[in-house]
């Protein structure tokens, strides 16, 4: 049996122990399969969290936290109101109060705003519809102020969309339509959109028959409520 040399043996050993040359071909092979991998999982994620679910044919987002991770194009910026008198077209000041807009859009999606009645009706003042132990309107005609009076450099003009600023029912929505500007209530509300078309249908609701709590003494209100991102 022939005898192989130390020096040979050396030689073979530092072959087998060699690292393998990798070809720049592999490298960007594995490379693309891991950015594929954490953006699958990324998704994957994303869909979970944000799974949308349908009522009343709109849209329902959940775990969104003011709609987190959607783009700017999918928020809805326009809400139409289909009332017992007419059409009433929104824009919502999606930029100004965002926390304000997403709960109502939510509270539009749920189908809160469906149905919702006008309960209160004070010409030259304000149209409020939901919640009907708020007394803010109360409080304000209360003091005898007129139309004339009111400072109109305020930001709450007429046709202004606007809410309480208080703590809200988690089950409401607690809407106003101002048919003028209303300085005193500047505290207590948040304006979030304005009536780009409709003011005359407002105006038709401003002139309805109410008794002596400014309730009407027909039921009007919201019919359904639709919301979009462009008109």
């Amino acid at each position: 049996m022939a005898k192989i040399k130390p020096q040979a043996l050396l030689q073979q050993s530092k072959k087998k122990k060699g690292p393998r040359n990798i070809s720049v071909s592999t490298v960007v092979l594995y490379g693309v399969l891991v950015v594929l991998l954490v953006f699958f999982v990324l998704a994957s994620y994303r869909h979970v969290t944000e799974r949308v679910q349908t009522k009343d044919g709109l849209p329902i987002r959940k775990n969104l936290g003011a709609y987190g991770g959607s783009k700017k194009s999918d928020f809805p910026r326009y809400a139409i109101f289909n009332t017992s008198k007419g059409m009433i077209s929104v824009e919502l000041y999606k930029d100004g109060v965002p926390d304000v807009v997403n709960e109502f859009i939510d509270a539009c999606q749920m189908g809160q705003l469906k149905g919702m009645q006008f309960h209160r009706v004070i010409k030259n003042f304000v149209i409020q519809g939901g919640d009907f132990d708020n007394e803010i309107t109360e409080e304000w005609t209360s003091k005898g102020k007129h139309y004339d009076q009111l400072d109109t450099s305020v930001k709450h003009e007429a046709f202004m969309i606007c809410t309480s600023k208080g703590k809200r029912d988690k089950e409401g929505f607690e809407l106003f339509i101002t048919t003028a500007p209303i300085p005193d209530l500047n505290k207590k509300l948040h304006v979030f959109g304005r009536v780009i078309k409709g003011e005359d249908v407002v105006q038709e609701i401003e002139e309805v028959d109410t008794d002596e709590h400014f309730r009407p003494k027909s039921w009007i209100g919201i019919t359904d409520v639709t919301l979009e991102r462009k008109i």
